[in-house]
């Protein structure tokens, strides 16, 4: 299962750079987080949550939420 954050983040009119800014956290940290490819391992984290959230003023969950419900896909 990945989570098509891109999508998210689109669809949200955000950009990295918005959220970064917003949230406090680095602009490459984020990039390289959003950017990597997600397997099974390497899932979105709560740092990332944290950011999306503090960049939309909305709490963590209701980001999962959201990301569950919308943009959660199957790994073929």
């Amino acid at each position: 299962m990945r989570i098509d954050i891109k999508a998210y983040l689109d669809n949200n009119h955000l950009t990295i750079y918005r959220v970064a800014k917003d949230s406090g956290y680095g602009y490459t940290t984020l990039h390289k987080s959003f950017n990597k490819q997600q397997t099974k391992a390497t899932s979105l984290n709560l740092r990332d949550l944290d950011a999306i959230a503090q960049a939309q003023h909305k709490q963590m969950w209701q980001v999962l939420r959201e990301l569950e419900e919308q943009y959660l896909f199957e790994d073929d």
